[in-house]
């Protein structure tokens, strides 16, 4: 049996600590794609990105805070509905992206007062419902074209290197942000709360916690961060048609990457995302039709059953690995025993 005195609280490990320094050196090469790569991978990545950006945000409010979400696609939408009002209205075009998805952002706080009152299933239809009013009352808005939609015509003024090059610096330097602080507030004692909140609201009620608070924060944010993904894909696509940024099939994509990565972890989006990436852009070019859709769940059902915890997940349980830590862990204790403390408040919680 292992002597209490040798068991240890503790969050950062050799890996984490090592990994960390390996993903800032990454983030630094990665500045350096539209410089040295092609064309082509700049695009590519640039689309990864944003898929990255859709899957964190996702697994934050499901994974994170219990809020399972149909409708996340109405911040998508919104974001480049705003954008491009904004450079109706003379903006500059890079300025209007980031504002668009900010001005999305602050709708999402009247929207999570209203929202965040329903539980389970009727918040994820409830959210549905939301993205629908949304994309109705966007495609009554004659100046972005109604039903048929418009261009973000102004870009057009950047040469398509220069285009190329600023759309893959937003969108790296968004997804990096992004996650900065979702770790951070993951970290803090608002993201020990949002676990609990998720395990039982009531309870977490009960002692303190609170809930509405912590439940709009994240609200908030994967509101701003769908938002932004959508501003992102405007400016890569140019074209906007309220169908394709409402569609109820982007938040499918969220689900399908959050939930084979690892739901309720945070490096699992990310190779969710990247397993996406690789699936769509292999398949998704329109040559297979439904069976595209077809394989995407035959995967996430394949997944289910023999990974119930995704992939990143099933490490995690099977090895103990966490290369961006979140909660606190024991060190020292039999391998029997639970192998972390997810989230849960300890020395120096939220620093």
């Amino acid at each position: 049996m292992t002597d209490l005195a040798e068991v240890k609280v503790e969050r950062w490990t050799r890996v984490s600590i090592a990994s960390s320094a390996i993903l800032a050196g990454v983030l630094v090469l990665l500045a350096l794609v539209p410089l040295v790569l092609s064309a082509n991978a700049t695009d590519k990545l640039t689309t990864l990105f944003i898929y990255v950006i859709l899957a964190a945000m996702w697994n934050a409010l499901a994974g994170y805070a219990g809020f399972v979400s149909v409708g996340q696609q109405a911040f998508f939408g919104l974001g480049a509905y705003f954008a491009i009002k904004l450079a109706q209205q003379g903006v500059a075009i890079y300025p209007a992206l980031v504002l668009g998805a900010l001005v999305a952002g602050a709708l999402s706080i009247p929207i999570a007062v209203v929202m965040l009152r329903l539980r389970g299933g009727e918040f994820a239809i409830g959210m549905w419902v939301v993205a629908e009013v949304c994309f109705g009352l966007v495609i009554l808005d004659k100046s972005v074209g109604g039903l048929t939609g418009t261009s973000l015509i102004g870009i057009n003024a950047y040469s398509p290197h220069a285009q190329r090059s600023y759309n893959y610096w937003l969108a790296l330097g968004a997804m990096a942000l992004l996650l900065l602080l979702l770790l951070l507030l993951l970290r803090s004692h608002t993201g020990a709360s949002l676990q609990a909140i998720r395990d039982d609201e009531d309870a977490a009620r009960s002692v303190g916690v609170r809930v509405l608070l912590g439940k709009g924060i994240v609200f908030v944010l994967a509101g701003v961060g769908c938002a932004m993904a959508g501003t992102l894909y405007l400016a890569t696509n140019i074209t906007f048609q309220p169908d394709s940024y409402f569609g109820v099939q982007l938040t499918a994509y969220m689900i399908f990457m959050a939930l084979v990565g690892g739901l309720g972890t945070f490096e699992g989006p990310l190779i969710g995302a990247v397993i996406f990436f690789f699936i769509d852009d292999r398949f998704g070019n329109g040559d297979y039709g439904v069976w595209y859709l077809v394989g995407l769940g035959t995967v996430a059902i394949a997944v289910a059953l023999f990974l119930p915890r995704g992939i990143w997940g099933t490490i995690e349980d099977r090895f103990g690995i966490q290369l961006l830590p979140v909660g606190y862990r024991l060190r020292g204790i039999p391998a029997a025993s639970p192998r972390a403390l997810e989230n849960e408040p300890g020395p120096g919680a939220g620093g």
